[in-house]
């Protein structure tokens, strides 16, 4: 009798977790989250990035004479202050290059690679992750992770990012001269799945390079901005039921 109590117990108890789960949202793979972030950004399009109006990037011709669209871009992420479940963000830093490819409808030839900061933990680096997934919605056909010291830093009139002090990547912004001393600022334009920014602050790059690898790429005087975003784990659209 004593026994078949305790089973009872037991599975009452598994019953009301799963239920407390269910109504709260709650899901041990995936922590509630919520991060403000700032990016320093630069592509291969011309000033401003086409790739928020269009279903293509901007064409190129390459020395062969051939032209094709690609966006080629780096990507460097300050976490001004964040969580994902437990795991305390605040600081860290990560940088995703890649390249969007050359039809936002078919996503063909995408990549990317993410490199995080040699600061930032083992569990900064499957939050982080996991968050910029859901930045970055895109359905990348190559996905992989590296590591580097990234120096981050900016003021009004200029933005510089590097890993490994420029041998990796680098990314240097000049800020755009407009009416005023103040910078130019395009406000009420989303930026990727982020559902609030505080406006793109126009930056056109000095450089933006990604000097590693087979898919290593430069560009000077091409499209740059800066970026503050908050986005949290509400904004995510639930994940449908396996079952359903």
């Amino acid at each position: 009798m004593r026994s078949k109590v305790s089973l009872w117990v037991l599975f009452l108890g598994i019953f009301v977790m799963g239920a407390v789960r269910l109504a709260t949202g709650m899901d041990a793979k995936s922590p509630e989250w919520s991060v403000n972030t700032t990016v320093i950004e630069a592509c291969s399009c011309p000033m401003f990035c086409q790739c928020y109006f269009n279903t293509k990037p901007s064409g190129h011709h390459s020395h062969e004479g051939k032209h094709e669209h690609y966006c080629r871009f780096n990507n460097a992420y300050r976490v001004n202050k964040g969580h994902y479940g437990d795991v305390k963000l605040d600081g860290a830093k990560f940088w995703l290059a890649g390249d969007l490819g050359g039809d936002f409808e078919k996503w063909d030839d995408t990549w990317a690679i993410v490199t995080f900061d040699k600061a930032t933990t083992k569990e900064q680096r499957e939050a982080l992750t996991e968050i910029v997934k859901n930045v970055i919605p895109v359905p990348w056909k190559a996905f992989s992770s590296a590591e580097g010291k990234i120096d981050w830093s900016y003021d009004k009139d200029k933005a510089h990012a590097t890993i490994d002090g420029g041998k990796t990547a680098e990314v240097k912004l000049h800020r755009f001269q407009g009416q005023t001393d103040d910078p130019v600022v395009i406000k009420n334009l989303k930026y990727w799945g982020v559902p609030n920014n505080d406006g793109f602050v126009m930056m056109p790059n000095d450089v933006e390079a990604y000097r590693v690898g087979d898919k290593a790429f430069e560009f000077k005087g091409t499209n740059g901005f800066m970026l503050t975003f908050d986005m949290s784990s509400k904004d995510v659209a639930p994940a449908k039921d396996a079952a359903m």
